[in-house]
């Protein structure tokens, strides 16, 4: 009766004390050197960046000693002013509007094929899609700049009448490189998440009579979706950080400004040198490309539900 009454009597909100999480010392050690890198060159760099962005520099008259002092929002205005800067968003912006569709459905058509039953030679072909990726960004953008450029092209009867280097054309010259280089690196993330698709969906869709496009299509692709999205993300954020091919190319083309890029504005303002404005600049920069992303997460992830 005693317990019945103390049973009834107990509170059911009392919750029970949580069970010790067991090898705590090992999980700490595992975890302390990855985050003491994360902190060093990723969290600490950003706070610097941050706290750069909000300095300006005075002068103890007209040609006194410079020194950095407090200006709060004072570089933002400035970059919300700078017209160039803005040029150069708006112009990866149209880069990615056009390139990364294309790059993203070539890179699924790939992974496709080489999904496909009736590809011989998947190795070989994985492989040979892939190889432009190991190519380092820099070396590419050099070699697709000889390639490009008229007087040292092995294809003079292209160059010779197709500029690809003027200002109409070297944006979508550099959108040809960035292709070629990251379509395999794409298509081998769109190709591990088909592999990991169970095959008896496959098998139970050539019962009903389906065939491998109608497999692809109403299967595979679906299905794909998350890394489809993944990619897509990855390569926004790309897009918004293009240095290595505007930099290169400046030395091929006069189409190319200073200011040609958004990471190639704040390189060439930070070498002025005015850290402070190629801070505030870069922040500026980051909240927007997080935003992007952020937008194109949920808005994928709105349409799949």
């Amino acid at each position: 009766m005693s317990a019945a009454v103390t049973s009834a009597n107990t509170p059911l909100h009392v919750k029970r004390p949580k069970a010790p999480v067991p090898h705590k010392r090992a999980i700490l050690a595992f975890v302390l050197p990855f985050g003491i890198l994360f902190a060093l060159f990723y969290l600490v760099p950003i706070g610097y960046a941050v706290y750069q962005s909000l300095l300006v520099i005075e002068r103890d008259g007209t040609f006194g000693e410079a020194h950095e002092v407090f200006g709060g929002f004072t570089q933002y205005i400035a970059v919300f002013q700078n017209g160039p800067f803005w040029s150069s968003i708006g112009r990866v912006l149209t880069f990615g509007v056009v390139q990364v569709p294309f790059m993203l459905g070539f890179a699924l058509l790939l992974a496709l094929l080489l999904d496909s039953p009736l590809v011989r030679g998947k190795k070989f072909f994985r492989l040979a899609f892939f190889v432009p990726y190991a190519v380092p960004g820099v070396i590419a953008a050099i070699m697709w700049g000889f390639l490009y450029s008229p007087n040292l092209s092995p294809f003079t009867a292209i160059t010779g009448n197709i500029n690809f280097l003027s200002a109409d054309l070297v944006l979508w010259a550099m959108a040809n490189v960035v292709t070629w280089v990251y379509v395999g690196y794409n298509m081998l993330i769109i190709y591990s998440a088909l592999l990991a698709i169970p095959t008896e969906i496959y098998e139970a869709a050539k019962l009903d009579g389906a065939g491998q496009m109608r497999i692809a299509w109403s299967i595979k692709i679906p299905l794909i979706i998350p890394a489809l999205t993944l990619t897509a993300i990855f390569s926004v954020i790309g897009t918004l950080q293009l240095l290595a091919e505007p930099q290169v190319f400046r030395t091929f083309s006069s189409a190319v400004t200073s200011t040609f890029t958004p990471n190639l504005a704040v390189y060439s303002t930070s070498s002025i040198p005015n850290f402070s404005l190629a801070a505030a600049m870069s922040v500026v920069l980051a909240v927007a490309t997080f935003a992007l992303s952020f937008t194109i997460l949920k808005f994928t992830q709105r349409k799949a539900d």
